[in-house]
């Protein structure tokens, strides 16, 4: 069964932070890169982190010394510790497997994160 839940979004002031969680089921993230994307409203999706099955996280220039990105491949779960929100972090964020974007065609519910100043 093909299954992405992301949880843990919500509100939060600037400066502050929020850990995501992401639920795949192994089809998705068995041996791919993992990744973190988000769409804020009126934009298009984009890759914010993404981390290898066996190596360490890569972050986009926006979210870089502020975003962590981890995973447990035990439990096919991916992470993003975001900390020192800013309002232009406000998105609905969604984890997949590391594609060009028109070639991912299931996503998860994804999780809102808003960030108020």
């Amino acid at each position: 069964q093909v299954q992405l839940v992301e949880s843990g979004g919500g509100l939060v002031q600037a400066g502050g932070s929020l850990r995501l969680s992401c639920a795949a089921s192994g089809s998705i993230f068995s041996g791919n890169v993992m990744g973190w994307y988000r769409q804020a409203p009126g934009k298009q999706r984009d890759l914010v982190a993404w981390i290898p099955s066996g190596g360490s996280g890569n972050y986009g220039d926006s979210v870089k010394g502020r975003f962590t990105i981890s995973r447990d491949n035990a439990k096919n779960m991916v992470y993003l510790q975001m900390n020192s929100l800013k309002p232009e972090d406000t998105a609905v964020y969604y984890c997949n497997k590391l594609r060009p974007l028109p070639v991912l065609t299931y996503w998860g519910q994804g999780t809102q994160v808003t960030v108020s100043s």
